[in-house]
């Protein structure tokens, strides 16, 4: 899967993602950092990245509709330090093994992700 973590993401947390096979880069990386949320939008679209981020605008769906993404992962956790961030992902990659990401949003917390246009409701593991 290829994804963009957000500045709000320490680096690691893409390290993390490669160690797990996935393409990933940082907004940091590209020198996006400090640029508008439309911007780094346009540019996972283009790039057909997945975005991750800690940024709750991004769940907005008349803003960012998932249809036209890769996909987006909104983390609403308790606690944004790097250690509980790290700890809590596992999760994302068990559904992105049930789960198609492409033109969705995922909003996931510690214990559930919730997806958008799949049944209604949340999914647990």
């Amino acid at each position: 899967m290829r994804f963009k973590t957000d500045e709000n993401l320490h680096p690691e947390f893409s390290e993390w993602l490669r160690d797990h096979g996935h393409d990933a880069v940082t907004v940091w990386d590209q020198g996006l950092r400090g640029k508008s949320d439309q911007e780094i939008a346009q540019r996972c679209r283009s790039e057909k990245r997945a975005l991750i981020t800690l940024d709750l605008g991004f769940g907005d769906i008349r803003a960012y509709p998932p249809e036209d993404y890769a996909g987006i992962i909104v983390l609403r956790l308790a606690h944004h330090d790097r250690k509980h961030i790290l700890a809590s992902f596992p999760i994302v990659l068990e559904f992105l093994r049930i789960e198609p990401l492409e033109g969705k949003l995922w909003v996931v917390d510690e214990r559930s992700v919730r997806i958008r246009g799949a049944a209604p409701g949340e999914l647990s593991l």
